[in-house]
């Protein structure tokens, strides 16, 4: 992802805030075979406090995309949304697209299999937190056999980002009245998407104007 200065995210807090809100990641390996992508969820490491991520894939993706053998690029994709330029008012522009993404690259550790376990279980805690009858992986009907079946199906990952690049692109290289209209468009469109987009643009608008203050 090319990166531009006026557009770059460095702060550690507003990076993990992003992985945490947005666990579905696209995970990038290079084999003999050349560039192969796929896709899980990943979470923070719960005992770290830097941005080391934990996940799994399944056998074989840990083949498919050189686990362990090469570096590994894992890409968290925040809101996002096209933006039209008839919300910049009466002046020349073209369209765009506002975007949140975060990219961390580095070899991962391949985890035993007890640790590889102890990821799933967090997994499954994490997403199943919000639901109104949270069930967990040892929960009835499941049992020890099929648990072990399971894991040993999965290879679990450890990646503490040797290259972090993400960007924020947000409407910030244009006027203040033009980052509110861009604002007040996205939340008149109605979906939930364009809304996440909308609070994402405030959140760094009301940042940066802090900031400067």
């Amino acid at each position: 992802m090319r990166q531009n200065p006026s557009f770059a995210m460095t702060d550690l807090t507003e990076l993990r805030r992003i992985i945490a809100q947005h666990p579905w990641a696209t995970l990038v390996g290079t084999t003999a075979e050349g560039l192969q992508a796929s896709h899980y969820a990943v979470l923070l490491d719960p005992e770290r406090d830097d941005l080391t991520v934990v996940g799994h894939v399944g056998r074989p993706d840990d083949l498919i995309l050189g686990m362990g053998a090469g570096e590994l690029l894992v890409m968290f994709q925040g809101p996002h949304g096209y933006i039209s330029p008839g919300w910049y008012g009466d002046v020349a522009a073209v369209p765009t697209w506002n975007y949140v993404s975060v990219h961390l690259s580095g070899r991962p550790e391949i985890l035993s299999p007890e640790e590889n376990l102890r990821v799933l279980e967090d997994l499954v805690a994490h997403f199943e937190s919000g639901q109104e009858n949270p069930r967990g992986m040892w929960q009835a009907p499941n049992d020890e056999a099929f648990i072990t079946r399971l894991a040993a199906g999965t290879v679990g990952f450890r990646l503490t980002p040797t290259r972090v690049v993400a960007k924020r692109k947000l409407s910030q290289n244009k006027s203040d009245e033009t980052i509110e209209n861009v604002i007040f468009e996205l939340g008149r469109d109605g979906s939930e998407a364009k809304a996440a987009l909308a609070a994402e643009m405030r959140r760094a608008h009301d940042q940066r104007r802090t900031a400067q203050a």
